[in-house]
């Protein structure tokens, strides 16, 4: 008697079972005084699993992307770069040119150029013009076709010792490949740049410790670049947002900038002191003061600060917060203890292009 056929319906209508996502390792790097924002942001992606602080401030973890692009950690905003990593049981860098680890090399740099488009590299090791290194850069650009442009080639790769953690006894060396062309703080929106411009990361730091309302009429004078502007229109919507400034090549600047993110934000030839705006108009302010070097003296600045806190008093609401960022520390602290009218506590101290400027919060 012959079996009876099963009905293959229900296979038919099955949904095909996703594939195991396959984890990577990874290391983000974050500027000196931001590692705990940069932390936090890695922590919402999805299938971001494990982390570690390094005893160098970078954050090692795994990651799957089942499109094998990782497009999600390339925009990463609080971080200063996201790097795939590899480790090598080997004693010296030398080891690197042997016939087996020179093809693991090779292999494991050749998936992270396919994956990121990357068509030219350069490279950072202790003893990189020594003859190791040399050939090493010459096997690279034959076997992968990458071009070696040590000045800004687009895939950085870092050779280092093992960096271990306090609980592991791990040895050998390992290779990190930048899986951006640049930085991660080299927003694709940075049509201009001005001297003395902030660092977007720390613009990105500024708004998401700050707190962001849906609500928020936001303020901010001297904007130069629109870099501060522009973070935060990318982070989610406002109520409103405004940005003055009495530089005519700064608001040209920002325009572009501007225009390059798709961003509706208005800007104006206005002095931050002298706006003519009604009393409360903005429920949080945020600012990059002058610093006294490349925007400002110090001189200047000692008359600016505590007309700039009168100000903003009137300006804010009676609920309103005060975002600032100064490298005329000592000045703005003494400027604070003389008034009453703001309470403010530090938010971090971040290291920028050869300052260590703080971020304070102000509320009243």
């Amino acid at each position: 008697m012959p079996r009876p056929v099963r009905s293959s319906s229900r296979s038919k209508n099955q949904k095909p079972r996703p594939k195991p996502l396959r984890y990577q390792s990874f290391e983000l790097e974050a500027l000196s005084g931001l590692e705990d924002v940069a932390e936090a942001e890695l922590r919402e992606v999805p299938t971001v699993r494990g982390g570690g602080r390094l005893p160098s401030g970078g954050v090692r973890f795994q990651f799957a992307d089942a499109g094998g692009t990782w497009e999600r950690l390339s925009r990463l905003r609080g971080a200063v770069a996201v790097y795939r990593v590899e480790h090598w049981d080997i004693p010296r860098p030398r080891a690197f040119l042997g016939h087996q680890v020179l093809g693991e090399l090779m292999d494991f740099l050749g998936s992270v150029a396919r994956a990121a488009g990357h068509q030219s590299f350069r490279l950072s090791a202790a003893g990189r013009d020594s003859e190791t290194f040399t050939r090493l850069i010459e096997e690279i650009q034959e076997q992968l076709g990458l071009t070696y442009q040590q000045d800004d080639g687009e895939m950085l790769i870092r050779f280092r010792p093992y960096e271990q953690r306090a609980s592991e006894t791990e040895e050998g060396w390992e290779v990190l490949a930048r899986i951006t062309p640049r930085p991660l703080s080299a927003r694709a929106w940075r049509a201009c740049n001005m001297s003395g411009g902030l660092n977007a990361t720390i613009a990105y730091a500024m708004h998401r410790l700050s707190g962001q309302r849906e609500r928020d009429r936001i303020f901010n004078p001297m904007c130069g670049s629109g870099t501060l502007l522009i973070e935060r229109s990318l982070m989610g919507p406002v109520d409103a947002m405004v940005g003055v400034d009495v530089s005519e090549a700064a608001l040209s600047c920002a325009r572009q900038n501007i225009t390059a993110a798709k961003r509706n934000i208005e800007v104006a030839q206005v002095d931050a002191l002298h706006t003519g705006l009604p009393d409360r108009s903005f429920d949080l302010v945020v600012a990059d003061l002058p610093w006294g070097d490349a925007v400002g003296t110090h001189g200047s600045n000692a008359a600016l600060y505590p007309a700039f806190l009168q100000e903003m008093d009137r300006l804010t609401a009676r609920a309103g917060r005060l975002c600032l960022l100064t490298h005329e520390i000592k000045l703005f602290e003494r400027v604070l203890a003389e008034q009453s009218r703001w309470q403010a506590r530090e938010l971090f101290q971040v290291y920028s292009g050869g300052h260590h400027p703080k971020c304070y919060l102000l509320s009243k």
